[in-house]
């Protein structure tokens, strides 16, 4: 069971964070987005990982890892990791922005409606 904690943790953050999307962010829905903003900020730090265990300055605990790597030894959990996390992130910050946006609209229209009442 250990081997398989890290791509529990991925899981779990993907299961928790899922559910935002009914606030309707649209990541899903707007893949090619989410795409070209995870996709070049995790090349470069894939790059530096793959750096770092090339130089041996870096490794992963082969106890909480499938032990499926990429080149250079970097488990797949670590590329996931990269991918994974800003999604989350990513659903979290457009869920949000979605809530206030809908709570700001709708204190603006009270406001109108209570200009309205005042009026009459």
């Amino acid at each position: 069971m250990d081997r398989w904690q890290y791509l529990i943790v991925l899981a779990a953050c993907l299961a928790i964070t899922l559910p935002l999307e009914i606030f309707r962010p649209g990541v899903y829905r707007q893949a090619w987005r989410a795409v070209r903003a995870i996709l070049p900020v995790a090349a470069v730090f894939v790059i530096w990982d793959e750096v770092a265990i090339a130089a041996h300055i870096w490794r992963y605990n082969p106890d909480y890892i499938t032990g499926v790597t990429i080149p250079f030894q970097m488990p797949i959990e670590e590329v996931l990791f990269f991918l994974v996390i800003p999604l989350c992130g990513l659903l979290t910050y457009n869920a949000v922005s979605a809530i206030l946006e809908r709570l700001n609209t709708a204190g603006d229209e009270a406001e109108r409606s209570d200009a309205e009442e005042r009026r009459r």
